[in-house]
């Protein structure tokens, strides 16, 4: 691990992010749009739009926005002892001692941590999208393990 680096470290996906920000304003504003533009009687005539549809089309964009926010959720926060990790739904809170490995093979959109039980945990915060941005974060994840193992065989030989 870098001596420049201050812990705890923090990496959230960058490219996503943005077209997330760029798209919620998208949907709102169409929604937003839409919901103005609906007035007076239908085409059958037999319904007429009113302001609380135009409201509730509105919140339909709202909610819609926020649905597409979801994505720009994942964040992995790393120190010394552990990682936590907060993916698009749910997250972990892993201590380094139960990660094997951090592994970002050419293919995989996102980096993921191999765990003593064999378990695969995704980190939806580094993506391969991001190019050199995930691979300093990969890195760094791998240097904090490093760190980790280094300290438990110092303890354990005390």
């Amino acid at each position: 691990m870098s001596d420049v680096e201050t812990l705890p470290v923090t990496f959230r996906p960058r490219r996503v992010r943005t077209v997330c920000y760029i798209l919620a304003v998208v949907v709102v504003v169409f929604f937003a749009i839409i919901g103005m533009l609906l007035k007076g009687p239908t085409d059958s005539g037999r319904g007429v739009f009113t302001t609380a549809d135009q409201v509730a089309m509105i919140a339909l964009g709202v909610l819609g926005a926020l649905a597409v926010l979801a994505f720009a959720r994942p964040r992995v926060t790393a120190d010394a002892e552990r990682v936590r990790i907060r993916n698009i739904v749910g997250g972990y809170d892993l201590p380094w001692s139960v990660v094997r490995g951090v592994r970002f093979t050419t293919g995989n959109p996102w980096v993921t941590l191999e765990l003593a039980d064999d378990e695969v945990v995704a980190i939806m915060a580094i993506q391969a999208v991001d190019k050199e941005y995930a691979v300093h974060a990969a890195r760094t994840l791998r240097g904090l393990l490093a760190d980790s193992r280094a300290l438990d065989v110092a303890a354990d030989s005390e």
